[in-house]
């Protein structure tokens, strides 16, 4: 079983790879998101992780855009419980610390602890990324923030644990692949869509899921970025797309949106 995900060993969505597929797992990190979605579409790897969603940050609009660019399917969800450290190489303590370095996202969710911290702030491609960087240069003068995971794989040391504004910090992924999951009884379902430019199409759109008592988890809008104002929602909702019930709302939809694409049905996260 070989995964794709974006970021250096020790990153949160390889936690979440082995979280979803078991400690057996082979991994393959990648640069960027993109690169896990080519990684899947060419067949290099049968599965990619990659975050969608984050409890206090919101969500991760590109992978939500690279939907639409390539053929995948969602064949599972994993979340994934953040937990910030402030990490260092070895005999460098607190004082001597000049910049802190991480993913935009983690630098933000660490907010208040870095401001009373009063270094300089630098933003890197990843969490783990730079905690690795650190360790290559030997930088004593420099922490990163990062996974309790990434510390111990680059045997680094942590100076501070648990340093996020907010404890309730969790980030769901999606699992892709060429298939979705059958049917398993606990099942949610995403879908992206348009609706027909006419008053009142959003409203009997989303009717179509109240009428058959099927309770709608998520729904955001993001630009088309075909032409200015024109939005494609993003939608998941409890049941497998085989379902009796969800067949009948997904062909009723069809009523309402110019367009439709079901990422997939999977079994809901734990």
């Amino acid at each position: 079983m070989k995964v794709a995900f974006q970021g250096e060993r020790g990153a949160y969505s390889e936690s979440a790879v082995y979280q979803f597929f078991g400690s057996d797992a082979q991994v393959k990190p990648c640069r960027d998101f993109r690169d896990v979605f080519e990684s899947v579409d060419k067949q290099e790897t049968p599965f990619g992780v990659v975050p969608v969603e984050n409890s206090l940050e919101g969500s991760v609009n590109q992978n939500y855009d690279l939907f639409l660019e390539y053929d995948l399917r969602v064949s599972g969800e994993v979340i994934v419980k953040i937990e910030h450290c402030l990490i260092v190489n070895p005999g460098t303590s607190l004082s001597d610390i000049k910049t802190v370095y991480s993913h935009p996202q983690a630098l933000a969710q660490c907010r208040t602890f870095l401001e009373e911290l009063g270094r300089e702030i630098v933003s890197a491609y990843d969490t783990a990324g730079s905690v690795k960087m650190l360790k290559e240069r030997g930088l004593h003068d420099a922490a990163a923030v990062a996974s309790e995971r990434a510390a111990k794989l680059y045997n680094m040391h942590i100076l501070a644990e648990d340093i996020a504004d907010n404890t309730e910090n969790y980030t769901r992924f999606f699992v892709l692949s060429e298939e979705d999951a059958p049917v398993t009884g606990n099942d949610k379902t995403s879908i992206i869509f348009s609706e027909a430019d006419k008053p009142g199409s959003l409203y009997h759109a989303l009717g179509e899921f109240a009428q058959r008592n099927i309770n709608l988890t998520k729904i955001e809008s993001r630009p088309t970025k075909q032409k200015p104002w024109e939005y494609n929602f993003y939608l998941d909702f409890e049941g497998h797309r085989c379902e009796a019930r969800c067949a009948e709302a997904l062909k009723a939809l069809t009523k309402y949106a110019m367009f439709i694409k079901i990422l997939g049905s999977y079994p809901k996260a734990k």
